[in-house]
């Protein structure tokens, strides 16, 4: 009964630090910008909580080349689809965004870094354990991720494919570097693919109807 009870506060927890980031995205970064500091609180009294390690948390290299050869086919797929979309697109007639330029693209996989710590070093992580099913929680991880892109037309369809992927692979090989680097490539090919008019800078939640091209 008690690891029962466990598992739903599990579940509760991590749909709750979810609902808080949905929160900032939409209100809490504009009003109070330093809501912020929730989230490294939480990480870091979570990871305590639970006795989670860097094994669990995929912060580790021992099986760096397993992870990243898991990953390959998945990868090599939706970027060879990335590519494909942008031919059709027109994308190779257009001048390379800014995003491509050396020190932009590592500060934005850095980015991505703290998107992977946050989808599956935490949530996938707790969906693992309080749903004990791997399918399941990469569908639910998958959605939220999603959700929390909401309203950008392009990136909803994309995370939702981007994150249950990522979150599936991260469930039989736990280590988030390989899946930062697929994410950086991607979302970098993206920004390209698709034009800006659709994403507005790749943008979420109030920032999607402000932007100015």
């Amino acid at each position: 009964m008690f690891k029962t009870n466990y598992r739903v506060l599990t579940l509760f927890e991590s749909l709750a630090l979810t609902g808080y980031i949905a929160w900032f995205i939409w209100q809490l970064q504009t009003a109070h910008p330093f809501a912020w500091l929730v989230f490294p609180v939480w990480l870091l009294a979570s990871i305590a909580l639970h006795r989670d390690t860097p094994k669990t948390l995929g912060w580790r290299i021992d099986n760096l080349w397993p992870a990243t050869r898991q990953g390959l086919m998945i990868y090599a797929v939706l970027i060879l689809g990335t590519l494909l979309t942008g031919l059709l697109s027109g994308a190779f007639h257009r001048p390379p965004p800014r995003v491509t330029e050396p020190w932009r693209f590592f500060a934005y996989a850095a980015f991505c870094l703290l998107q992977q710590i946050a989808l599956n070093s935490y949530l996938t992580n707790r969906l693992l354990y309080a749903l004990e099913n791997p399918r399941l929680a990469a569908l639910i991880a998958g959605g939220i991720f999603a959700a929390l892109h909401w309203p950008n037309p392009v990136l909803v369809p994309l995370t939702f494919i981007g994150g249950v992927a990522m979150s599936w692979l991260f469930s039989r090989e736990r280590n988030i570097f390989p899946l930062t680097a697929g994410q950086a490539i991607l979302g970098t090919l993206t920004w390209w693919v698709f034009p800006v008019a659709w994403h507005h800078g790749m943008r979420v939640g109030p920032g999607f109807y402000t932007f100015h091209q």
